[in-house]
């Protein structure tokens, strides 16, 4: 299948060998709580994918980043949720490097993430009911020199493997309220332990359980202040939410591209049937290459948000009925007989869960087709 291949050729092209690795192993041992494919990932390079070449890292554009995660989504669909976290993590380090907020430091971050393959876990709103994407996970109180946190993240994919955390966290202000701010906490840190929380067999090599902060002390030099209005995004946290989009959304294009492929090279139904699973699935490609393409020439403001979950959306639609339709091309006595199948079927659920919701999108997306700026909660 053509467009599967290419993806193939462009993450063996930046993550030479990864493919094969994991080709050696039946997606039911790469879809367990133990997988080796995180490790294989970070002994491949991943970690310094989308990092800039000016950072020490391979420079991977949104576009080819995308190509990367599909080939990862077709073949082992926990590591590609686990590591798009990672990547939306990394992609906000370096936006804050090149912007006026910077202290000065995130380059060193990047570089140390690149060149010791560090993988960055995040622990931002995603998974809890009823909390906007934006809201803090965690609570911070004052302390010589910085401050200590207490809170919790479940799920936090990669909450085995990290070397750093980040979230968001809610900093006393002088006016006795609180300002947002993004922290970043190495795993060895004093107060910060990983708990059991993810039971489905979903996704189960991610390594989505609960990571708790009791008293963990970060110093201020650690902490990124979010300058943003209440309920709106500043530039950072725009272009890191526009990556996440994109690569979350192209887990699942993964995904479902092996379904399809299975029918496709399986000659299952007829060419008509086949041709639309196809059509439907390349839909949801171009939709999200599109977007990609915008953000590769530097569309990042909030216009370029709006189009990224506008694409998520409608891909997530067009993904839907692509997998649908290679299930029932595959048959029945597939399904039943063959792991894989019913493995990436399940797994494929997942688009529909990640942040922002389709409601709590509706109203914002309303009154930004209206003229206003794209707000989320």
């Amino acid at each position: 299948m053509r467009p599967l291949e290419a993806a193939r050729v462009t993450c063996e092209s930046f993550l030479p060998g990864l493919l094969d690795r994991l080709a050696g192993l039946s997606l039911a041992e790469l879809e367990t709580p133990r997988s080796p494919a995180i490790g294989f990932f970070r002994e491949c390079g991943g970690p310094a994918l989308v990092i800039p070449k000016s950072y020490g890292g391979l420079g991977a554009d949104p576009l080819q980043a995308m190509a990367v995660t599909r080939a990862l989504g077709s073949r082992a669909p926990s590591l590609s949720v686990a590591t798009t976290m990672h990547h939306f993590s990394v992609a906000t380090l370096f936006s804050l490097a090149d912007s006026v907020q910077s202290s000065g430091m995130e380059w060193a971050l990047l570089e140390g993430v690149a060149e010791q393959r560090l993988l960055v876990a995040s622990g931002f709103a995603e998974g809890r009911p009823g909390q906007g994407i934006l809201s803090p996970t965690m609570s911070a109180r004052k302390a010589e020199g910085g401050y200590l946190i207490n809170g919790a993240k479940k799920p936090c994919s990669l909450s085995r493997s990290m070397d750093l955390l980040t979230a968001s966290v809610a900093l006393p202000a002088d006016d006795g309220g609180t300002q947002s701010a993004v922290l970043l906490i190495p795993r060895d840190t004093e107060g910060l332990t990983v708990h059991p929380f993810w039971a489905s067999q979903a996704l189960a090599g991610a390594e989505s359980d609960e990571v708790r902060l009791t008293d963990v002390f970060v110093d201020e030099q650690l902490l990124m202040p979010n300058t943003a209005e209440p309920g709106e995004l500043d530039d950072l946290q725009t272009v890191g939410l526009i990556w996440f989009e994109l690569l979350i959304s192209s887990c699942y294009l993964g995904m479902v591209s092996g379904l399809v492929e299975r029918a496709v090279d399986g000659r299952r139904g007829s060419e008509s049937d086949r041709a639309r699973a196809l059509v439907r699935l390349e839909t949801a490609a171009q939709l999200l290459e599109g977007v990609a393409r915008r953000v590769r020439d530097g569309e990042t403001g909030n216009e370029a948000l709006a189009h990224a979950l506008t694409a998520r959306y409608a891909a997530q639609d067009a993904l839907g009925d692509a997998r649908d339709q290679a299930v029932e091309l595959l048959g029945g006595t597939a399904y039943m007989g063959a792991s894989d199948i019913a493995v990436l079927a399940a797994a494929s659920h997942g688009i529909g869960f990640h942040p922002p919701s389709r409601s709590a999108f509706t109203g914002p997306y309303l009154e930004h087709v209206a003229g206003e700026p794209l707000r989320l909660a």
